[in-house]
């Protein structure tokens, strides 16, 4: 049962494709799915903009600016709603040759919170997202709220990179949002299932971590506690799961594990 001071956030899984107004008919549905069930926060893959199997052109020349048509059409869902909105998105970038892979956060008036370029591209495992997409910044973590809560965000395969979560706890983060398109392959399911409960478990926060639905993704967005455990999971197919969520577990787990007070070492970015 949920607590005075929980809240429910969601995890939505689909296979967006390209045609980006279709895309934002499946945001509006699921989105509308998961605030029905209670949800005031809803995390949207990677990608769910505009995606194919293969980067090219035709993935720079769909992508938009910040205050673009996407976007205007996110701020109108979470208005309608009444809900904060977390989504991936391809953005237009000076380079007449490559995009951003961005994550928008939008809250309950519409209004652009957060943003996340992604750090760490995707140049594993046979992919070369670089040779399309502009690595982000290293800049101070973009945080927002909500209700008792602080909200990082990151990307895909930056969960390979540990660094990346502790920073943003460093930051204020006990729920971290990863929107991702996780590319299934061998043992792939068992990497995202394990990394994503690990960051959870070594920074004690909730992590909810939305991947496109097979055939090209690997399914299984899912929502873990500070203590590792799985409280929802979606498995192949297009939906939502729903979990509520508290600031007081956070300080329930931290007080029986305070790694994060006993830890010795720091987080300093590497020089370019």
């Amino acid at each position: 049962m949920a607590s005075d001071s929980s809240i429910a956030i969601a995890v939505a899984q689909f296979a967006p494709g390209d045609d980006k107004a279709a895309n934002l008919e499946q945001i509006r549905d699921l989105a509308t799915t998961a605030a029905a069930r209670g949800a005031r926060l809803v995390v949207f893959p990677e990608y769910s903009s505009y995606f194919t199997p293969e980067l090219g052109e035709h993935s720079v020349a769909a992508a938009e600016t910040l205050d673009g048509p996407f976007v205007a059409g996110l701020e109108a869902i979470a208005k309608v709603l009444d809900i904060h909105l977390v989504v991936g998105m391809l953005e237009l970038v000076e380079d007449d040759h490559r995009f951003s892979n961005t994550l928008v956060a939008l809250d309950p008036r519409g209004g652009l919170v957060a943003k996340y370029r992604k750090i760490h591209l995707y140049d594993a495992f046979g992919q070369s997202e670089s040779d399309w997409v502009v690595p982000g910044p290293i800049e101070e973590p973009e945080t927002f709220p909500l209700g008792e809560l602080t909200v990082g965000l990151q990307t895909c395969y930056d969960i390979r990179f540990p660094e990346v979560t502790r920073r943003l706890v460093d930051a204020g983060a006990d729920l971290v949002l990863l929107p991702s398109e996780w590319v299934r392959g061998p043992l792939k399911e068992q990497h995202w299932r394990t990394l994503v409960t690990a960051r959870a478990i070594e920074n004690t926060i909730y992590i909810a971590a939305a991947d496109q639905a097979p055939p090209i993704g690997a399914g299984n967005s899912m929502i873990v506690d500070p203590m590792g455990i799985e409280l929802v999971t979606i498995g192949e197919v297009t939906g939502v799961a729903v979990a509520w969520i508290a600031s007081g577990r956070v300080a329930e787990v931290r007080s029986v594990n305070p790694a994060l007070g006993l830890r010795r070492f720091g987080i300093q970015p590497l020089e370019s």
